[in-house]
Parts: C-alpha cells; structure tokens; sequence
C-alpha cells in the first residue's frame, strides 16, 4: 500500500500548474470584460486540476501495466515502481474522472449543456493518452493534445462559463499558455528517450531525436512572448507579463547545453514555476 506522500507524488505536482495557470488566464479575461463569476472561476479549477491528476494517474497506471516504466529516472511512478498496485491507481484515476465529471455537469446546467459533449472529449483524451490498445501518446500526438487541452479548451471554456461568450482574446491567450504546457511535457518526453526508444513509445520526442526536441523546448519557452508583444497593441497592460522572460532562461540553458536524465528533472519545476509567472502576469494584465 503506497504512503500519502507516495501518493502526492505520484499525482506529479510540478505539472499540476499545467491545470490551474489556464483557469487564472480565462479568468483574467472574464475580469476585464466585466463578466467575472467567481464560483464558477472556482469549479473551473477544481475541474481542471482534478482531471490533470486523474490523467497522471492514468498514465501511471497504463505505462505501469505495459511496463515503460521499469527504467525510469524521473519522478516516482506508483505501478512501474510496484508501491501501488495496479487496480488502485486505475481506481484513482477513474475517481478524479468521475469527480471532474459531476463539477463539470454543473457548470454545463448553469451555461449551456454543449459542455458535456467538452467535457466527454477531455476525459477521452485524458484516458486515450496511454490508455487503450492504441494511445496516441505513443504516435506523437501528446503535444498537439496538450496545446489543445490545456491551452485552447482551458482558457477558453474557463471564459465562456464565466461571461457566456468568447472574446477574441481568449483565443489569443490559449495558444502561448498551451505552448508553456507543451514545454513541460516536452521536456519530460526528452529526459525519456532512451527508455521510451527501448519500450517502443514513440513520443515526438523520440521522433524528433535529442537535437531536435531541445529547439522544440526553446522555441516552446520563447514563442509566449511574442503573443505578449502581439497582445500588447490593444492591451497594453499585457507587457508586464515580460517579467517572466527571466524565469525561461535557466530551464532553457539546461535543455540547450545537452542537460540529460537526473538532470532534467528541475526543469520540469523551473518550467512550472515559468508558466505559473507568466500566466498570473497575463492575467493582470488582461484584467486591467
């Protein structure tokens, strides 16, 4: 039976602000449009972090079972490191999807019940990750999933719950806090090609090789930025989210120099606490 703290860890926090930074950007939005409602900024959250963690738990539980995590250098996983049996994580992660669920229905009665169909694509997409007879975390896809999800859907249904609508800049904002997401799974699929080539997962990573899937975390760390400028013209509170360039330089430096196994494991909270810096300070800036 795995320990508490077993358990927090296998939950994987440093990738938690993947979940909470979208919910604080959409609400930013709705701030400055004048269409903040906090209860249901508040479900949003809680909807966004439970399924992140019940997607951690999944893929724990589906890599486990396969045995992708037999050699693995990064943080604790609860079934490749046999502290949890099978069944009682994939029992953990079938809970969060419920619980997200049932906050999620609610959301959907007090808005419009489109959301269901949303939401039903999320928990999808949250299982079918490593999950099933043929994942699409192992063709590539987990990117373009992750930009999607935690950028697209996230800030713009956290918008639209709260004001009804979607401005145009909850658009804008979803792409560069998708692309901060995709920096954290970036960097975690490139401190696992070795072991992911010998399992036969082929992350974009794998595909991409070492070389390449480095640019692909810089150009990932960068690009937020210039969204900043672009936001800038009819935003000009906006700017102030440059104050978080400083935070993408040591991760970046770390994934440039050929940073490989253990020592890739801080970028991931060095990413985390990138993406949480600038997330609050777009948000401001669009409230304002």
């Amino acid at each position: 039976m795995a320990t508490l703290s077993q358990w927090v860890a296998g939950s994987r926090p440093r990738t938690l602000p993947a979940s909470l930074v979208p919910v604080v950007v959409g609400t930013g939005i709705a701030i400055g449009a004048d269409g903040a409602v906090w209860w249901r900024a508040l479900l949003a959250a809680f909807v966004a972090l439970i399924l992140q963690i019940g997607v951690n738990y999944s893929n724990d539980y589906s890599d486990g079972v396969r045995g992708t995590d037999e050699e693995r250098v990064g943080p604790l996983r609860l079934v490749g490191s046999k502290v949890a049996a099978p069944k009682q994580v994939l029992a953990a992660a079938l809970g969060c999807f419920a619980l997200a669920a049932i906050a999620g229905f609610v959301l959907a009665a007090v808005t419009t019940w489109w959301l269901l169909l949303v939401g039903a694509f999320a928990i999808l997409a949250a299982w079918f990750y490593t999950g099933g007879k043929n994942p699409y975390g192992y063709r590539a896809l987990g990117e373009i999933s992750v930009l999607v999800f935690f950028g697209l859907v996230a800030v713009v249904g956290t918008v639209y719950v709260q004001v009804e609508g979607v401005p145009w800049e909850a658009w804008a904002a979803a792409v560069p806090i998708g692309l901060l997401a995709c920096a954290l799974l970036v960097a975690n699929n490139l401190r696992d090609i070795p072991t992911d080539e010998v399992s036969g997962k082929r992350t974009l990573a794998v595909v991409l090789g070492d070389r390449w899937t480095r640019v692909l975390y810089a150009a990932c760390a960068a690009l937020p930025f210039m969204f900043v400028l672009a936001l800038a013209a009819p935003h000009p509170w906006v700017l102030i989210a440059l104050l978080a360039a400083p935070l993408s330089v040591p991760p970046t430096q770390k994934v440039l120099h050929g940073a490989t196994g253990p020592a890739l494991i801080p970028v991931l909270g060095e990413t985390g606490r990138l993406q949480i810096a600038y997330g609050v300070l777009l948000a401001v800036g669009l409230a304002l």
